[in-house]
């Protein structure tokens, strides 16, 4: 049985299959804007970061988060709390501890996630909640609920004296309704929150739609070589994208702009069948800046498998080893801005992600616009081993999701090799 990872998303692809050099009949349609650089802004930073620890256990198998959510909710969280703890939120966001800087990315995250809300319906079907849970706890201060909830998007919800089924119970429940009715991915292992845990939750349903549908005829089933050789149904069109191909880092970067133009969706292959351990290890800002810099507008032929991912992820241990510890500690962490009473009588308990992601063919319009672009001799994106997934925001340049597609469930051809 291979193993499941974390989160709450979900999301709908194309498939496109390429080959050759670019001959186009005709104009290539207009890039989407240049969005802003991935350097300064702290999703991308603490996304990449949270991406690595990941996957640096070798079990990690199709790995999603919204490195929005968690640097939002983490944002808001910190807001609350005073002394080397609030230096830790700070620096795992990279910013500084003057109170300017500090209030200027928090407005940053701030206006980030209120673009992303309110793009639903535009380049993506989006149900989202953020919460933070608390156990047993003092009074907590209705100026910072109010705060988080305007700003950040972040609810408080009290957990019951129950036992850690009840919390999680609770806790899938509140999920699911956060999700439409989706059913969130089991957590593994239990929620052991005691008396004054604060428990961060985030749950994402992403749902990405295309400039052009992929029809029916436009798919087949093909042999996925994952960390499993499955078949699976792929998606096919050829249309103009900005794509970039590092021959020295033997990556394509391909960009695919959603309905509308508010998000992109960036798919990062390697040229030859390999697992991601190579290109995981290789990713830094300045690397993923240069190749969305470098792509531009041509004729591709891109093809997709047809897929769903659901993931739901602890991220305590991950955030303990990026530098964020005293939060964790009953007896030194200092959330005297969240209740009154300063150290020892909060502290941070876990930080849970469910997300869930749809590789699929649906278009943003409301009528089905099936027909192919006029294309010669496209650069070929054929996707039939592991990539790597991001989602950004065109008008702030956040990193709204990011992930990485190891196995697609299908018909078993034989044992990994």
């Amino acid at each position: 049985m291979l193993p499941r990872l974390p989160v709450c998303l979900l999301i709908s692809l194309p498939v496109l299959l390429v080959q050759g050099s670019s001959s186009i009949k005709g104009s290539a349609p207009a890039s989407p804007p240049p969005t802003p650089s991935p350097f300064g802004d702290p999703t991308w930073a603490l996304g990449l970061k949270l991406y690595q620890s990941l996957r640096s256990d070798v079990s990690s198998v199709n790995t999603l988060f919204s490195p929005l959510l968690v640097a939002s909710s983490l944002g808001a969280l910190g807001t609350g709390a005073s002394g080397t703890t609030a230096s830790e939120f700070q620096d795992l966001l990279g910013v500084s501890s003057f109170a300017k800087h500090s209030s200027q990315t928090r407005e940053l995250l701030s206006s980030a996630l209120n673009s992303f809300v309110v793009s639903n319906l535009t380049s993506f079907h989006l149900h989202t909640s953020s919460a933070v849970f608390s156990k047993l706890v003092p009074a907590v201060s209705p100026a910072f609920v109010k705060d988080s909830k305007a700003k950040f998007r972040l609810q408080h919800q009290p957990l019951g004296k129950g036992d850690s089924k009840a919390d999680l119970e609770l806790l899938q429940g509140w999920v699911k309704e956060g999700l439409d009715g989706l059913e969130g991915a089991p957590l593994e292992g239990e929620i052991k929150a005691g008396a004054g845990a604060l428990i961060l939750v985030n749950a994402v349903h992403f749902k990405g739609l295309w400039e052009r549908e992929f029809s029916d005829d436009s798919k087949d089933s093909r042999i996925f070589l994952g960390k499993k050789y499955t078949k699976v149904m792929m998606m096919h069109r050829a249309g103009f994208y900005r794509l970039y191909e590092d021959v020295a880092n033997m990556v394509q970067v391909l960009e695919v702009p959603l309905w509308g133009g508010k998000a992109s969706l960036v798919l990062l292959l390697p040229f030859h069948v390999e697992d991601l351990a190579r290109l995981d290890k290789l990713l830094t800002l300045e690397l993923l800046s240069k190749w969305l810099e470098n792509a531009n507008s041509t004729s591709v032929a891109v093809s997709l498998p047809k897929a769903n991912i659901t993931s739901t992820v602890s991220l305590q241990k991950h955030l303990l080893a990026l530098g964020l510890t005293d939060a964790w500690d009953p007896k030194v962490a200092d959330f005297s801005g969240v209740s009154a009473g300063g150290k020892g009588v909060l502290h941070l308990g876990n930080v849970l992600h469910w997300a869930s992601m749809e590789l699929a063919a649906h278009s943003g319009k409301e009528e089905a616009d099936l027909e192919e672009e006029n294309i010669e001799k496209p650069r070929l994106f054929y996707a039939d081993h592991p990539f790597i997934i991001l989602v950004k925001d065109n008008v702030t340049g956040a990193l709204l999701l990011m992930g990485a597609l190891d196995h697609v469930e299908g018909e078993p051809l034989h044992d990994e090799l």
